[in-house]
């Protein structure tokens, strides 16, 4: 398995637009004036959380050694957060056992993506399993807050067009360079020439 583009279904540079994409739905799709502010909610805290707990490792090296814990996998974390959503958003007026595969299939890619930053080594087992918790908590509080909530069905033509544009960015490949981005970040909020990185964490 190629799991640096299995990892891909985690990237900012294909989450962010997609959750936008969600947001310009859900009016749309929704019965339910709130759904699409309890989405910017859910998503918006993904996004914060993971930052802030970045920043705090790489600018002011807080972690965990006993753990291996530099902060939340983003991919994880915002993984997690949106698929679910996004498969229930899709599968509306499907047959309960459709929809309920559907949002099993939201389930199952986060915690592939979350298998494949392991493989890859780009994060600890700590960091994967937290993301994962905190992204599966917040989109399984919005579908629960969204369990009266009727929705229109999509058309396959519809469900293709929602899709276009994820389809692109996955067919181009690039990185988002949040993490970079961070970095640069929290080494300014911190007054220091360069960030805290996981060898510093245990020199400690």
């Amino acid at each position: 398995m190629h799991w640096k583009s299995l990892t891909y279904f985690g990237d900012s540079m294909l989450l962010i637009p997609t959750a936008v994409i969600i947001a310009l739905i859900l009016p749309w799709k929704s019965d339910n004036r709130l759904t699409v502010l309890y989405w910017l909610v859910a998503f918006g805290l993904a996004g914060l959380t993971v930052s802030i707990s970045k920043i705090l490792f790489l600018g002011f090296g807080i972690g965990s050694a006993r753990f291996n814990f530099t902060g939340f996998s983003g991919h994880s974390a915002m993984s997690a957060t949106l698929w679910p959503v996004m498969l229930w958003l899709i599968s509306g007026r499907w047959s309960l056992p459709g929809r309920v595969i559907a949002i099993a299939v939201g389930y199952l890619i986060p915690l592939m993506v979350g298998f494949s930053r392991l493989v890859i080594h780009a994060h600890s087992r700590s960091e994967v399993a937290t993301g994962l918790l905190l992204g599966f908590t917040l989109s399984t509080a919005f579908l629960i807050s969204q369990r009266r909530t009727t929705l229109k069905g999509f058309s396959w033509p519809q469900i293709g067009a929602a899709l276009v544009v994820p389809f692109i960015l996955m067919s181009h490949g690039r990185v988002a360079t949040t993490q970079q981005f961070l970095e640069r970040v929290s080494a300014s909020l911190a007054g220091m020439e360069k960030p805290y990185t996981r060898a510093d964490l245990f020199r400690q």
